[in-house]
């Protein structure tokens, strides 16, 4: 039988081998959901509010044990990993608050005698989820995907299984119906004709994704083959955009912990640093500083800021886009190789003299690395924010923030944070544009990509005459 194996990033040790599923097995987890799913949506909103705010507190009295797995099965430095169960915790309460708002019938005046809309499940729904976050994507789909009353099937990336099977367990431990929500354990060669299956059959009611862009063509092809709702967040190259009038030292510590922050594994951290001619060598001295003041190490000590990359084989992804800049002309500043020893640690690094043609400024590059690129005066820093198939995040920095608020209108992006590290909250709609992907997960606009819209239209008696069009 085969099996997924995980890995400690760390220390390159053998965490657990989970038997992977038959196609019977996986078929048999669909059926499970499937029949969950209508004992479940049959529930009144207050009974599964009261499931969601169980799985909160189940995650915050289990911060502990959940944030040493994530730790441990991908990298991050555990700081890191308590505040993603928190956050998780704290948007289960957050969509069992106010679901019940989102998902109200809305009465709309017309001829009718009564009509209005309802927002109703949509049935299973598949995810397919990556490592980086292993806690907070799953959930984030997941509370507002239940709460609108349908169940779910998830597909996690092999290296965070222990993380899949923990949320399976802790929401039928909060008081689902059992196989509501299922975790699949599938060996990394079955995953595109598992998922292809899935998604083909009609008791799967939409399908998210959050990955790459090879991963997002392939799932939007299969949903919209199946003509099924898709919602696909994807990779980003965020513009970290500092005008002349910006507030540099503290400006570029933020740059450094942003871009760093789950060793530079993120989709909306600050990859690429668009900074103004006339600041860029002071700004670039210090965040060459910030960066190199930050300790790189074992991710279970407190002191660690920055852990070990979650793969080897992403290591050595990264490891190539920087040698190829640098080729391509990019001059290092400092890092730009992997560390000594165990783990997959690899030197957070900052490249300038960044421009087009070098695989940082072009590519994404998911890993702890900050390209800084020279903007002449505030029109050509939107020039080269724009100058990107992404559109996921932007932050622009300045003392003024109308003006902040002026240039980020002129980038096109999911998101615009002014004076702001771009963050995911669970009361604002978080997505991209272009190669981003699309769709909104969070807020009322990510409970509301999971449902049904139903028009609804009563007479208190037929109409004396049919409509003269459609």
């Amino acid at each position: 039988m085969s099996a997924v194996i995980t890995l400690n990033p760390a220390t390159g040790e053998r965490l657990a081998e989970h038997p992977a599923l038959s196609d019977a097995e996986v078929d048999g987890a669909l059926d499970r959901a499937a029949a969950a799913q209508q004992e479940w949506a049959a529930l009144p909103l207050a009974e599964r509010a009261a499931v969601l705010r169980r799985v909160a507190a189940i995650l915050r009295a289990e911060v502990e044990e959940l944030a040493l797995l994530v730790t441990r099965e991908m990298g991050k430095p555990l700081t890191e990993a308590r505040a993603e169960v928190e956050k998780c915790a704290t948007t289960c309460d957050y969509y069992a608050d106010n679901a019940a708002a989102f998902l109200a019938d809305e009465p709309v005046e017309t001829s009718a005698d009564r009509s209005w809309i309802s927002y109703e499940p949509v049935g299973v729904v598949l995810a397919v989820m990556p490592w980086n976050f292993p806690l907070w994507q799953v959930l984030r789909f997941a509370a507002p995907a239940l709460m609108a009353g349908n169940g779910a099937l998830l597909k996690h990336s092999p290296n965070t299984t222990g993380c899949a099977l923990a949320v399976e367990r802790i929401v039928t431990a909060a008081g689902a119906p059992e196989g509501l929500f299922g975790a699949l354990v599938v060996a990394e060669p079955d995953v595109p004709a598992v998922t292809r299956r899935l998604i083909a059959d009609p008791r799967i009611g939409a399908v998210t994704l959050t990955g790459s862009e090879r991963a997002g063509r392939a799932i939007g092809a299969a949903a919209g083959d199946a003509i099924k709702k898709s919602v696909l967040e994807l990779g980003g190259s965020d513009a970290f955009v500092v005008l002349a009038d910006a507030d540099l030292p503290r400006v570029a510590a933020l740059a450094a912990r942003g871009r760093l922050m789950n060793a530079g594994q993120s989709c909306i951290s600050p990859k690429r640093l668009v900074v103004d001619a006339s600041i860029a060598e002071e700004f670039t001295r210090l965040l060459v500083a910030e960066v190199e003041a930050l300790v790189v190490g074992d991710p279970e000590e407190p002191a660690t800021q920055v852990g070990p990359m979650a793969r080897a084989d992403l290591r050595d992804g990264v490891h190539a886009q920087v040698e190829a800049s640098m080729e391509a002309g990019a001059r290092l500043l400092t890092g730009g190789r992997p560390l000594d020893g165990p783990g997959t640690f690899y030197a957070p690094t900052v490249l300038a003299d960044v421009a087009p043609g070098q695989a940082a400024y072009d590519e994404e590059i998911f890993g702890p690395v900050a390209a800084v690129i020279v903007a002449d005066g505030e029109d050509d820093a939107v020039r080269i924010a724009n100058d990107t198939r992404f559109g996921l995040g932007t932050s622009v920095w300045t003392t003024d923030p109308e003006r902040g608020i002026a240039v980020a209108r002129r980038i096109r992006s999911g998101a615009a944070f002014v004076n702001a590290l771009v963050a995911s909250d669970a009361r604002l709609p978080f997505g991209g544009t272009r190669a981003s992907g699309y769709g909104r997960e969070l807020a009322a606009a990510g409970i509301r990509e999971f449902v049904d819209v139903r028009t609804w239209w009563v007479l208190d008696e037929p109409a004396p005459t049919a409509p003269a069009s459609e």
